[in-house]
């Protein structure tokens, strides 16, 4: 099976797991900042292996670690100095026993929480290692995020406020004329999206058919079919589908891969100690909405730079308004920014299925990281659970 291939299995895979790496020879970006990314492919497998949503518990809890032998991406080495994350004091032994308990509950896989840049708890479960990397799902889509601020910084888009269409011309005469970049970055687009998973003919759903239709072409090829069902702006709607065009749009944009452009923007400036694995799609360049690799701390490396501002490398501010609800969901105190969560008492995150979240409280200065195998893809009450203990942690309880 040559790479394009496997690209092709793994994106069809993932389609529905999406939600929540190295370059095909025939992605050509204008230019490479680094040359030490590089393409893996995994062996040859059957499709009926790669049903990530599918797989056993067992079978997660050993995969997770090891997504870069089922699918085909981006090996991006660990930064030329990484950050040192001094050891803090340690939580009340109170607090300690809530973490264990959240991750014995929700069978974690690690947490790791920071606060002034120091580590004051770190723990391991399922046999995960501090060196071991962990898949992320949806929490790649603040990654991406942030790589739309960086092409901001950098030149290569003018504004938020410009057009998709500048960047994507083949959306010409869809639901996407005159929408902004803005709008796809906080999935006000207008464009319906059905994202029920359990649901044959959801869009979510169809990326898998789209895919193995199009190839290369699947993203454009789908997201041209959706129709208008608000004016842009007015409606909230989760779409994966629009985060991958987030991820096409900087990579049309700068001339590069995501993986390649966030070895600069990302794991270099965050000092990034692991290297991280991101799978490519049929294009070669890799999949905005999911699926790239980290140590735990590295994830809470990722939160931390977050937390400092990214300076040289966003926006001024960028975080800040990334991390703010520009949409409000009701009186809950929940919203959404760009591509970030945004939750009560002023804290901002980035979550996955299956229970990857890297949880920031600016005011506290506090990263909270956790990996996990959940025995489902999607929980309230696990997710609640978690930002009970970290509320409990910026109460005082520490």
């Amino acid at each position: 099976m040559t790479i394009r291939a496997k690209a092709l299995a793994g994106i069809a895979a993932l389609a529905l797991a999406s939600c929540t790496g190295t370059v095909s020879p025939d992605f050509a970006p204008a230019s490479a900042p680094l040359e030490s990314v590089s393409l893996t492919a995994p062996p040859e497998r059957d499709q009926s292996e790669l049903q990530v949503l599918f797989w056993n518990a067992e079978q997660r809890s050993v995969r997770f670690r090891d997504m870069e032998s089922w699918f085909a991406g981006h090996e991006v080495p660990a930064a030329s100095t990484s950050r040192v994350l001094p050891e803090g004091e340690p939580f009340s032994a109170e607090i300690q026993a809530d973490i264990a308990k959240l991750m014995a509950e929700t069978n974690a896989a690690g947490v790791m929480v920071l606060q002034d840049g120091k580590v004051r708890y770190e723990n391991y479960g399922l046999g995960l290692g501090a060196e071991d990397r962990w898949t992320s799902f949806s929490v790649a889509k603040s990654f991406t995020s942030t790589l739309l601020g960086a092409a901001i910084a950098d030149g290569f888009i003018a504004s938020l406020d410009d057009p998709v269409t500048v960047y994507i011309p083949e959306l010409a005469g869809s639901a996407y004329d005159g929408v902004t970049v803005r709008q796809i970055a906080t999935m006000t687009s207008g464009a319906a999206w059905n994202e029920n998973y359990s649901d044959p003919a959801s869009d979510v759903a169809q990326m898998n058919r789209y895919v193995l239709e199009y190839g290369p072409e699947a993203i454009v090829a789908q997201m041209k079919t959706l129709q208008r069902e608000a004016e842009p702006g007015e409606k909230w709607v989760y779409k994966t589908g629009e985060t991958n065009l987030i991820g096409l749009l900087v990579e049309n944009a700068v001339g590069l891969p995501l993986a390649e452009y966030a070895q600069t923007k990302i794991v270099e400036p965050a000092g990034f100690e692991g290297g991280m694995f991101w799978m490519v799609d049929p294009r070669g360049g890799n999949i905005g909405g999911c699926c790239l690799s980290l140590r735990l701390s590295d994830y809470a490396r990722m939160g931390q730079f977050a937390l400092e501002g990214g300076e040289g490398v966003v926006p001024e501010g960028w975080f800040a308004q990334a991390g703010d609800s520009q949409v409000d969901f009701g009186d809950s105190g929940f919203g959404y920014g760009y591509q970030w969560w945004t939750y009560p008492s002023n804290s901002y995150g980035a979550q996955g299925i299956f229970g990857q979240a890297i949880t920031l409280v600016p005011e506290k200065n506090l990263v909270f990281a956790i990996i996990s195998n959940w025995p489902q893809a999607t929980s309230s009450d696990y997710r609640g659970d978690a930002r009970a203990v970290v509320q409990k942690i910026v109460s005082g309880g520490g």
